[in-house]
């Protein structure tokens, strides 16, 4: 079978291919090679205008040919580069030669290609500037993006009051804005941490100790040459490395990811269970089939497909995690296959984040059923009435509303009752009296509006 969405192994380039299309400019094997290049040709280039260092001056149509074969990387020059590697089997060295072919006007600078390099110091840059690219310009703007949609749905419903559910059960009623806000926060938390989490990079030889290096040129201050390409790349700079990066701050980023999908996860069952208890309705959409059998049927398929795809991304983050820190003595080769990958867990993360974004675009709030189900729940009440009363020094104030409330159905006139009864100012009976559930909210919609 040809390649294609319907003939797909993995769903992420199949059913889901629409979702995460993004992605693939910087975790699909052209962008990995495309990066290689990158990063072989901007290594070359900074040797070439190295004073004291590297081949005579090549002169400027040298350099532009090397700007041009990063900037303007094609389709068949990744093609060229997997036919390179058909016979050398090692990727990097793939890449390698196939600079040195269009390198070839310029023998003395094409034999510094690669030079004082492990295939690690290639590659640890390059899957640092794809992290680095993807970051900002696919993860965060669809983090942002949700956090906006959610904060917004906060401030329009931060005054809708919504009975609350501790251990399941009806709690101290909140506002439907106030548990919007409460996620966003979340998000907000998480989002910064994944935006501030500092990449780093190596460019020190075949054990981190630039043994090559210093054999050919001992006179130059290596580490700081390195420092500063690095650096030039936008990334910081990590002077203490075996072969490999040791990847701990991938397995950071990771976490944080893990985290904030931990987040929402959390946040569409809460969803899927609120539609289930009549808050919220799904809007229909024309055409569509909720059930193959029952006609009636509009199901939060987002927030359950959202739950899905996020369990399968943190699964993958986590074993990225684990996994990446981990090497044998200065290198073995199980970090590669595993880097990889990096697509998969972000790309089941981006599925899930779309996800929900659609399934909120289609809640509808049904402020009937809200303001029922607080009705029928006056006990809730019974905080208000006991905190209110071991304030005026009433003795045994808990111990009164437990015996009248507890596993009992109270209906609002036995509250009131009660109330009228105490021995409290009249101002504070009046207003106990006068509480009902849906204004017991506390700084619930203040609260909403601030996040």
């Amino acid at each position: 079978m040809e390649l294609s969405p319907l003939t797909a192994i993995s769903p992420l380039d199949g059913r889901y291919a629409g979702p995460t299309a993004e992605l693939r400019a910087w975790f699909s094997e052209h962008a990995l090679i495309r990066a290689r290049v990158r990063i072989e040709a901007a290594w070359l280039s900074r040797l070439a205008k190295e004073p004291g260092l590297g081949p005579p001056d090549p002169g400027p149509a040298a350099l532009e040919r090397l700007e041009g074969m990063a900037s303007g990387f094609s389709d068949s020059d990744a093609q060229a580069v997997k036919e390179i590697e058909r016979t050398t089997n090692h990727d990097v060295k793939a890449v390698e030669y196939f600079l040195r072919e269009r390198l070839a006007p310029w023998p003395l600078l094409a034999e510094y290609t690669h030079f004082g390099c492990t295939s690690e110091d290639i590659n640890n840059l390059a899957w640092a500037t794809l992290v680095q690219g993807a970051r900002s310009e696919v993860l965060l703007p669809a983090v942002d993006s949700l956090a906006t949609s959610l904060r917004t749905l906060a401030h329009r419903y931060a005054d809708v009051p919504m009975l609350a559910r501790t251990h399941g059960q009806p709690a101290s009623p909140t506002t439907v804005g106030k548990e919007l806000a409460n996620v966003a926060a979340r998000l907000d938390r998480q989002r910064d941490q994944i935006a501030g989490q500092p990449i780093l990079a190596k460019m020190n030889g075949a054990t981190g100790n630039y043994n090559a290096h210093h054999a050919a040129y001992p006179d130059v201050d290596w580490p700081n040459l390195a420092g500063r390409f690095v650096e030039e790349l936008g990334l910081e700079f990590n002077p203490y490395t075996t072969q490999i990066e040791p990847h701990d701050w991938l397995a950071e980023l990771f976490g944080s990811i893990a985290r904030l999908n931990t987040v929402l996860v959390d946040f569409a069952r809460d969803v899927w269970g609120y539609i289930s208890l009549g808050y919220f309705r799904n809007r229909a959409a024309a055409g569509e089939v909720g059930s193959s059998t029952m006609p009636h049927k509009v199901n939060p398929i987002d927030f359950e497909n959202a739950e899905g795809n996020l369990g399968l991304a943190n699964a993958v983050l986590d074993h990225l995690a684990r996994k990446l820190p981990v090497s044998r003595w200065q290198r073995d080769l199980s970090d590669s296959t595993v880097l990889r990958n990096l697509g998969v867990g972000l790309g089941y993360s981006l599925v899930g984040w779309k996800s929900i974004a659609r399934g909120l675009s289609r809640l509808e709030l049904d402020r009937a059923a809200l303001a029922a189900d607080l009705e029928r729940h006056p006990e809730v009440l019974a905080e208000a009435i006991q905190t209110v009363m071991r304030r005026h020094g009433a003795a045994g104030a808990y111990e009164e509303l437990m015996a009248l409330t507890r596993g009992r159905v109270v209906a609002a006139g036995d509250l009131r009752d009660f109330v009228l009864g105490l021995d409290l100012p009249a101002e504070e009976k009046a207003r106990l009296a006068s509480l009902r559930p849906a204004n017991y909210v506390g700084l619930a919609a203040r609260l909403a509006r601030e996040v």
